[in-house]
This record gives structure tokens, sequence and C-alpha cells, in this order.
């Protein structure tokens, strides 16, 4: 007889997985700890297994939309994951940061399309929240929508000099962005879940305030 014991018999995941050793191994902009764990596999064994994770607090992005030209503002900036995957560090993405202490996503991501560039919003649409990637990062990221009017903004943008922010600005249409992703120029994740979100909910963007 088999001792594997079904998927949807196996009951609350947190009774399958229990942390028993947790060692910080560096701290400073971001944490890195080292994690043991004791977790039942499917035929009733416990093993146990070590994991690295990387925790740098939530995080919160927004794709720009103007209705009226039907067009996106990104950012441009470097990014050292890129850099030293030998990759093109200079990445087009959505306007995006980190969650603060005691914030929500929602105001978090205002506070950041004005630093990054220069536009007030008002009001956002959400559209998902995202583990990038969980298997070795704890950052949960929000999605938002907004609209905006291209002669409307009210701040310079470029990010913040004193964080060592250069953030270069962009507009794209719409449809010129989504073809990015086809041909390479836009290879960031979230932003190629919004454009995907934007293409798929053509009625819903054209309609946000």
């Amino acid at each position: 007889m088999s001792n594997h014991i079904p998927r949807e018999q196996q009951g609350n995941d947190a009774l399958r997985v229990t942390l028993i050793a947790r060692e910080t191994l560096w701290k400073g902009f971001v944490q890195l700890e080292k994690l043991t764990f004791e977790q039942r596999m499917p035929d009733g064994t416990l093993v146990t297994i070590h994991r690295e994770v990387h925790d740098h607090g939530n995080a919160a992005a927004i794709l720009l939309h103007d209705p009226h030209e039907d067009t996106v503002v990104l950012v441009r900036q470097f990014r050292t994951g890129a850099f030293v995957n030998g990759d093109n560090a200079f990445m087009l993405e959505l306007p995006a940061g980190l969650v603060d202490d005691g914030e929500s996503a929602a105001v978090a991501v205002v506070r950041e399309a004005m630093e990054e560039t220069g536009f007030s919003i008002e009001q956002v649409h959400h559209i998902c929240d995202t583990y990038p990637s969980p298997g070795a990062l704890t950052e949960k990221l929000s999605l938002f929508a907004a609209s905006i009017h291209a002669d409307k903004k009210v701040g310079l943008g470029g990010g913040l000099v004193g964080e060592g922010e250069d953030i270069e600005i962009v507009t794209f249409g719409l449809e010129e962005a989504y073809r990015m992703i086809a041909t390479g120029g836009i290879t960031d994740t979230k932003t190629i879940i919004a454009l995907q979100w934007a293409m798929l909910n053509r009625e819903t963007l054209s309609s946000l305030k």
C-alpha cells in the first residue's frame, strides 16, 4: 500500500511546514536571512530544508495612462541585477517604489508617481498583487493604474537626488509599449503584467478618472 497522501488531504499548508531556525546573515538596505524549515512531504516523511530569503519590504507600481493620446508614461533607470547579468541595465518600467512602514500601497504609489514622473494622482485603480520572485524574495508588489493628462504635470519628476536616483521619463503609445514586450525592449515583469492588463481591459482603462 502506498504511503502517498493526496494533496487535497494534506490539510493546511501551515501544518505541513514548520520554521525551526532563523538567522540574519546581513542587515542593511536589504536584509538577508537563512531559514531552516521542517516540511512534511506527500509520502508523510519529514525533511529539513534550508533557504535564504531577501527582505526589503513590499512595493507598489503604477501604469500612468493618458486616455486622450492613448499613451503611457514609463521611466528608465539603472538596475543592478540586469547589469550583473550582462543585460541592458537601463530598463524601461513603471514608476514604482517601496511601501513605507504604516503606509498603504495605494498611498505609496501616488507618492512614487510624483517623485519619479511629476504627475499628481488623485485616484488609483488596483490591478492585482503579485510576488515577483517568491522563491527568494518576501516582496509583495501591488500594481495600480491611473489616468493622467500629459499637459498637467505639476512636478519635475526624475526621482530623489538624495537617494541616488537618475530617472528618465519617457512616453510611448500604449500599443507601441505593448509591442516592445515581444521585441525585448521591455523586460521588467511588473511592466509586462500591467501592459498586458491594459490591452485586455481597454474599456476599464479608458474609464479611469
